[in-house]
Order: structure tokens, then C-alpha cells, then sequence
């Protein structure tokens, strides 16, 4: 027989680096397309402006080490990267924000510490934290899908508010942008409201995770499920991560349903859905054992509901995935599988 290698292994692996990140962009193309649609062209135009940065950045810091661009380039890291944190930031997010993030994301997170497969933390939540604790104010007003349904914004317009600051002619800042679901509820318990006042509200009309923010959640359900048929992902960390968050959610709306809201919004509102599939699913900064991974998933479902529960930031996810990404070295060593044969009596 004929092998196309000398040595073993003779078969070719089905997914190299460059498939498994075209494949990741393929299945966020549906949340993406969904969130365009709810959230305007702010959206499409973060994107552009992460993944130019992305690529800038990519190419200088390989430039910089004397080794060939285009090789590093034609992985999509970069690109899955720019994605990542460009639907997670503020659709009208002012634009040098979102390229200090991308930057800090590429040279600091990924390049700094050796590229692809050497990063120990998550590049785009770690831009995202960044950019968090530097302007919680901007990173926290979204453009409100209610408003943009009566008076949308052209893809002008959105350029004008993102590259100059400015509004179209009898709209404000306020009017125009507002709290996330999240965001609101956490204020509004704050101030002794009950969950069913608060629900009677038209950011919450009909809708499990708030106006237009579960539609989103739902596409990017489908793509992730998609990405485990594929097997470019296992199920052990979504499923540990969002089980842990419902069991939580479930538990303290059932002890008192006045104060904590039940475990379906806090699967469809925010970033919950997005994370668990898309971001601690990142094989680089992830648990890699199927015991460390349950684990790893779990914890960051628990850290997800604590945050936002009791913590300062509404939507927890990027700080939950940073701090499990700190603890998936000991996991796995303390989850390392059995070699075959190993213990047993002769």
C-alpha cells in the first residue's frame, strides 16, 4: 500500500485549524444575520472595524518576529476573534473603543504570549472586560431594539453616531440607547421593585429574555448545535454551563419568584447562550479532559448566576469564562483520565 506519509499517522485529519475557524464562522452567521436585524447596522459596521484591526494587529506582530503573515492570517483566528467581540460590544460603541479593544485582544492577549494555542485567557472577553472597567457607561447603553422599530436608523446615520458622535435631528443619546434587559431588572430589584411589576414593562411584553434579545440567543442555540454535529465542539461545556445556570435560576425563583427571575431568562437574555457555545468552548483556554470540562462548564454557569445575582455587572459571562480560564491548568491536571492498564493488579 501507498501512504502519503512516511511515518504514521497515514490518515489525514479531518478538521485542521483553518476548518474548524470557518466552521465557528459559519455557525455564528445566523445570530449575526438575527441581531443586524434587531439591533441595526451597528452591528455590521463593528465587525468591519474589528476584523481590520484584527488583521493589522495579527500582521504587525508577525512582522515583528520575522515570520511569513499570510500563514498566520489564513487560520480565521483572527477573524472568529474579531467576530466574538464585536456582537458582544454596543452596537453605536464609539469606533476607537472598539479598535483599542480589538488591539489589546490581538497584541496583548494572543500575540504577547506566543499566538495561536499559547493564549491563557479568552482574547475577545478579555477586550471586552477591558473595555468594560474602562467605560462601563458606554458598554452598557445598547441602541434599543423598541426604538429602532419606530424610527430606524440608516446605515448613514449609524456611521455618523459611531465615527462622530452624533444623532439624527430630534433624537438624544438617551432616546436613542438604553440598559440591557439584564441591566434594567438588576436596577429595578435594587430599588424594591417585584419581578412582576417589573415584567409589565415594554421591554418585556410576551418575551422570556426581554425585547428582541432571545431571538438572537435562539440562532446562535441552532449554530452551536450545529458545531457539536460537526464535532467542532463537545457538549460537556455548554450543557454543564447552561444546565448549572437553569438549576440555579430554577432554585431561587421557586424560593421566592418576587426576586429572582425564573432560569429561562437567564439562558435567553445576555450573552449566556452565546458564551456557552461560542467562548468557553475555546480550546486554547478551555479544560481539554471530559471530566475537567464538565467541571469547567458547571463553574462557570455558578460564577454567571452569583455575578449577576449579587455582583456589580449584570451580565457575567466574560468574567466567568476569565476566571475558569485562570483554573483550567489545575482541572485538568487534577481530571487527567486513567491510562489504560494503569492500577490494575496483575
Amino acid at each position: 500500500m501507498l501512504f502519503r506519509n512516511i511515518t504514521s499517522p497515514h490518515t489525514i485529519r479531518p478538521n485542521d485549524v483553518t476548518t474548524i475557524m470557518l466552521r465557528v464562522i459559519l455557525a455564528l452567521v445566523p445570530g449575526i444575520i438575527t441581531m443586524i436585524w434587531l439591533f441595526g447596522w451597528g452591528i455590521l459596521i463593528n465587525i468591519a472595524i474589528a476584523i481590520v484591526t484584527a488583521i493589522i494587529s495579527e500582521a504587525f506582530c508577525i512582522k515583528l518576529r520575522g515570520r511569513p503573515i499570510m500563514p498566520a492570517l489564513s487560520d480565521l483566528s483572527a477573524i472568529v476573534t474579531a467576530l466574538l467581540f464585536a456582537i458582544a460590544i454596543p452596537p453605536l460603541l464609539p469606533w476607537w473603543q472598539t479598535v483599542f479593544g480589538m488591539a489589546f485582544a490581538i497584541i496583548i492577549i494572543k500575540q504577547m504570549y506566543g499566538g495561536i494555542g499559547y493564549n491563557p485567557f479568552n482574547p475577545a472577553m478579555s477586550a471586552y472586560v477591558l473595555l468594560l472597567i474602562s467605560y462601563p457607561a458606554d458598554m452598557t447603553s445598547w441602541v434599543s431594539p423598541i426604538v429602532l422599530n419606530e424610527n430606524p436608523l440608516s446605515f448613514m446615520q449609524t456611521l455618523a453616531a459611531i465615527f462622530g458622535g452624533l444623532v439624527p435631528a430630534g433624537m438624544t443619546w438617551d432616546s436613542l440607547s438604553g440598559a440591557t434587559p439584564l441591566n434594567s431588572l438588576k436596577m429595578a430589584l435594587n430599588q424594591n421593585q417585584m419581578i412582576s411589576e417589573i415584567r409589565t414593562g415594554p421591554l418585556w411584553q410576551g418575551m422570556i429574555g426581554g425585547y428582541g434579545w432571545e431571538w438572537p440567543s435562539v440562532a446562535f442555540l441552532l449554530g452551536g448545535i450545529w458545531m457539536i454535529y460537526k464535532r467542532v465542539i463537545t457538549w460537556h461545556i455548554p450543557v454543564s454551563m447552561l444546565g448549572t445556570l437553569f438549576l440555579f435560576g430554577l432554585l431561587f425563583s421557586l424560593l421566592d419568584p418576587e426576586a429572582y427571575p425564573f432560569g429561562l431568562f437567564h439562558l435567553f437574555s445576555g450573552g449566556a447562550i452565546l458564551g456557552a457555545f461560542f467562548i468557553a468552548t475555546d480550546p486554547v483556554s478551555a479544560c481539554t479532559t471530559p471530566r475537567g470540562r464538565l467541571i469547567y462548564g458547571a463553574s462557570i454557569g455558578a460564577l454567571i448566576y452569583i455575578i449577576r445575582t449579587w455582583g456589580g455587572y449584570p451580565d457575567a459571562v466574560a468574567f466567568a469564562v476569565l476566571l475558569l480560564n485562570m483554573s483550567a491548568p489545575i482541572i485538568d491536571h487534577l481530571t487527567q483520565p486513567k491510562v489504560y492498564g494503569h492500577g490494575s493488579k496483575k
